[in-house]
């Protein structure tokens, strides 16, 4: 028998009928003792596994946890995994729905909403706080400032982030730090307000530049030649994110451009591949297993009927040095 096996199959085999055969995996009352012992020994022969996500639709409270994404987003990604680790044991499941750049935010919440989600964790969304205060299911958001009307956010501290990318390279020697924007992405405007703080905090007010860009490697490799062209060449580049921060070492580096030793260069998130050893980025970390447990518990207690305002959880980030950074070049 190929495929799954379904409860079809094993009423099927044990000559039942369907409602019968869920009445006895269930161990409902409503089957005799001999019709049951012969549908469970079917199912053990036939290696059923019951649908978990189709049975908790059919509960009057779903125990399934919707969670929006961006597929193209490394950062993303992560989080989702430390979400699969927190949810673990807490007899609740995740149900996903991601973001492309044919499908938005508002189709892929829409999908968790027609499978009765409990309750929604959206990671960085884009939307609105009106459109997310519309939502009619319980929400977290992971990665955003933005509030609403009974929505929680858990994010971490950019500005602080951003400040201790900023302090790291002044603490080397670096004068000239330049920052490579994120453009229309969330999260940018904090991380590009806390660039300017910084660096106005350590007397360089004066020094500092906003390059334009966004939240992808296409920013980084474009960065680049901007920032080889201008009359002033930093030593020390700080991006909105990972992502532009690998399109920038690849472009500096085909360029012949030496990292860190003409130009030290910090990402944001603190991806994976952040610490490959063909790349070694240096970049402040959210810490998102701690963004996900934060989102799950309070997923579940909002999934359970938790009273009380919206909530706003802050992570404190950190700052992860490797090879992308180092002194100011001496003949800078």
């Amino acid at each position: 028998m190929g495929g799954r096996i379904t409860i079809v199959d094993v009423a099927r085999r044990a000559g039942t009928s369907v409602s019968s055969a869920s009445v006895a995996l269930r161990g409902e009352p409503g089957v005799s003792e001999e019709t049951r012992r012969r549908i469970l020994r079917t199912a053990d022969e036939l290696g059923y596994r019951p649908d978990r996500r189709a049975r908790t639709l059919r509960e009057q409270h779903s125990r399934l946890l919707g969670v929006t994404y961006g597929v193209d987003e490394a950062f993303h990604a992560e989080v989702v995994g430390h979400l699969y680790r927190a949810v673990a044991d807490t007899g609740y499941d995740l149900v996903l729905s991601a973001t492309t750049r044919d499908r938005g935010e508002p189709a892929a919440v829409e999908s968790l909403q027609r499978d009765r989600c409990a309750a929604l964790v959206l990671v960085s969304p884009e939307m609105s706080a009106a459109e997310l205060g519309a939502l009619r299911v319980p929400t977290v958001l992971v990665g955003s400032e933005l509030t609403a009307a009974s929505v929680d956010s858990v994010h971490a501290d950019d500005r602080l982030g951003i400040a201790l990318a900023v302090g790291h390279l002044v603490g080397a020697g670096h004068r000239d730090v330049h920052y490579v924007d994120g453009g229309r992405a969330v999260l940018s405007r904090t991380r590009r307000e806390g660039y300017l703080a910084a660096m106005a905090a350590h007397g360089l007010a004066d020094r500092a530049r906003v390059l334009p860009g966004g939240a992808d490697e296409e920013s980084g490799v474009a960065a680049a030649g901007t920032l080889l062209a201008g009359p002033v060449v930093p030593t020390g580049v700080l991006t909105h994110n990972d992502m532009t921060a690998f399109g920038l070492l690849l472009a500096l580096r085909a360029r012949g451009v030496a990292v860190p030793g003409r130009m030290s260069v910090v990402g944001y998130d603190d991806t994976r591949l952040a610490a490959l050893r063909s790349i070694e980025l240096t970049s402040v970390s959210q810490d998102p297993a701690a963004l996900a447990a934060a989102a799950i518990g309070r997923a579940i207690a909002r999934a359970e009927g938790s009273p009380g305002p919206a909530t706003e959880h802050v992570t404190p980030p950190r700052l992860v040095v490797r090879g992308s950074s180092g002194p100011v070049p001496s003949l800078a």
